[in-house]
């Protein structure tokens, strides 16, 4: 198997172009809702706890950021089998929807409090670290649910359609590694002392 399979993964997704659209405006929906509610009482100390959590856990942290990559590989890997199991039914598209709208309101409320509360050091890690890199997996997702709507109406559960399905899960997988790699190297790079790779 060459990596040609994900050439292809790229080009079924073009080819639904309305899926991508309808989903694009579905995260940009639900990033603009999290700027907007994320004063809400209920919504503020859930946003603030999360990025105290990234600054602490993943930026600032003393553990390895080899231990980082594997766990942060490891939560995209789940959101991952979460989309593409849209795809074995067209009921199940309200999984990928549901996990894009999350990933998109966490993703406003965020930005939100690293610039608003955080000030200066936390505009820095948005706009060095947190803001590409969620991009780019948010990116990889709708790939994956954009590939979930084509293969929702004709999926069966027979061998073809489970080696396709578990390829599209390896190509996409592949990606979510290389786009958290890159946020490892940053981590060393910027965050982390050099000696904290082990």
């Amino acid at each position: 198997m060459n990596l040609f399979f994900i050439k292809d993964l790229f080009c079924r997704a073009i080819e639904k172009k309305r899926a991508l659209i309808i989903f694009g405006v579905v995260f940009l929906a639900g990033m603009i809702l999290g700027i907007c509610f994320v004063k809400t009482p209920a919504f503020y100390e859930f946003h603030l706890n999360n990025c105290d959590r990234f600054l602490t856990r993943v930026c600032y942290s003393d553990r390895s950021v080899l231990v980082i990559f594997l766990e942060r590989t490891a939560g995209c890997a789940l959101l991952l089998v979460l989309t593409l199991m849209g795809g074995v039914h067209i009921v199940a598209i309200a999984v990928p929807t549901a996990v894009i709208l999350y990933r998109s309101y966490t993703f406003g409320g965020q930005i939100a409090v690293l610039f608003g509360v955080y000030g200066v050091s936390g505009a820095i890690v948005a706009l060095v670290l947190y803001i590409p890199i969620h991009l780019l997996i948010d990116a990889i997702l709708l790939i994956g649910t954009s590939i979930s709507v084509g293969r929702a109406r004709c999926f069966r559960f027979a061998k073809q359609d489970l080696c396709e399905l578990g390829r599209d899960l390896l190509a996409l997988l592949l990606l979510v590694a290389a786009v958290c790699l890159v946020e490892m190297i940053l981590l060393l790079a910027i965050f982390h002392p050099l000696g904290n790779l082990f």
